[in-house]
């Protein structure tokens, strides 16, 4: 008889939420309607953000969520009052440029992976200087069970705040770009859409 392993729930839960990140992946690709690509983009964030959770990186989760889901998706919104609202056909001469920029990046990741140590290997530079110090520490003095939530809350706090106001920042100044010169009335595009 063939051994089947069982899966245990946080394993379950990781591939259903792998598999809904496949799909609204997919469904952005698809969609011609710029606003539903930006809702699913939300959706795709959020779903990020609770894959993190169940992996136990709550600190990922939660910079995913406020700026993936939350900041990007207003981002967004507020670019889209700006054009129109439905994406216009590309010709098949435009589309083989970004095409191969995608295939060209992607390789080149790939082929970065190589030199990477393997998962879980102790020589690995993580393991070998101040990381090893973090994990024996931890325990004892921030008794957080995630190491990186604890070295991003604690041992960096202030370094993560500092990130979280120049994140926060960033967001307003964009915020008041996209407001600049809208003065209100109709959108560009919209008449465009109306007519279609």
């Amino acid at each position: 008889m063939t051994y089947i392993p069982s899966l245990d729930m946080s394993t379950f839960v990781d591939i259903i939420l792998l598999a809904f990140l496949l799909l609204s992946a997919l469904a952005v690709v698809i969609m011609r309607h710029l606003f539903s690509v930006v809702m699913v983009g939300g959706v795709y964030s959020l779903l990020s953000a609770a894959f993190f959770v169940n992996l136990d990186a709550v600190d990922v989760a939660f910079t995913e969520a406020a700026v993936g889901a939350g900041v990007s998706t207003v981002l967004m919104l507020g670019a889209l009052m700006l054009t129109a609202r439905r994406e216009k056909p590309v010709t098949s001469q435009h589309s083989r440029l970004p095409l191969l920029a995608v295939l060209v990046t992607g390789a080149a990741l790939i082929y970065a992976t190589f030199d990477m140590p393997a998962f879980g290997d102790p020589g690995s530079p993580a393991n070998s200087y101040v990381g090893m110090d973090y994990m024996e520490r931890t325990p004892h003095e921030i008794d957080v069970p995630n190491v990186v939530t604890a070295v991003l809350a604690s041992y960096r706090g202030f370094d993560t705040l500092g990130e979280v106001v120049v994140v926060f920042a960033a967001g307003l100044g964009v915020l008041v770009l996209l407001g600049m010169g809208f003065t209100g009335g109709t959108a560009p595009g919209k008449d465009e859409e109306d007519q279609a």
